[in-house]
């Protein structure tokens, strides 16, 4: 068994696409219209083009809900790892992201957390 698709909830899919490819650095992989939706994958540009994050848009009343409350609990909806933090971090403040957690650091790594603009809470973190 092994992931190929992970999804997160996005509010606006051409929104999401452009922050999570423009700004984090993902590739888009697939774009098929699905009624007044769309099939939306990314991939890392680092890892296996098998493994795709679907950008789910969050139509579904329960989906919304959930989205909201993580957010407004300060609970990221997934992390992303990377290699260097620091430099990542200051990256991503370069090009106006919005961190809810700045770098902090844990027993496991060091993590940071920031707003996707699409309804998320994102943590990156790096390993010890």
């Amino acid at each position: 068994m092994k992931i190929k698709l992970s999804s997160v909830l996005v509010d606006d899919q051409d929104k999401a696409l452009k922050f999570y490819t423009e700004v984090l650095g993902f590739v888009k992989k697939n774009e098929i219209p699905v009624g007044e939706f769309k099939w939306l994958t990314v991939v890392s540009p680092e890892g296996p083009d098998d493994i795709e994050l679907v950008l789910e848009p969050n139509e579904n009343p329960a989906a919304k809900t959930f989205q909201e409350a993580m957010f407004k609990q300060g609970i990221p909806l997934t992390a992303f790892f990377v290699e260097d933090i620091q430099k990542e971090y200051e990256r991503m403040r370069m090009m106006g992201v919005v961190f809810s957690k700045e770098l902090t650091k844990t027993e496991w790594g060091t993590i940071a957390v920031f707003d996707d603009t699409c309804g998320n809470l994102i943590q990156i973190q790096q390993e010890i």
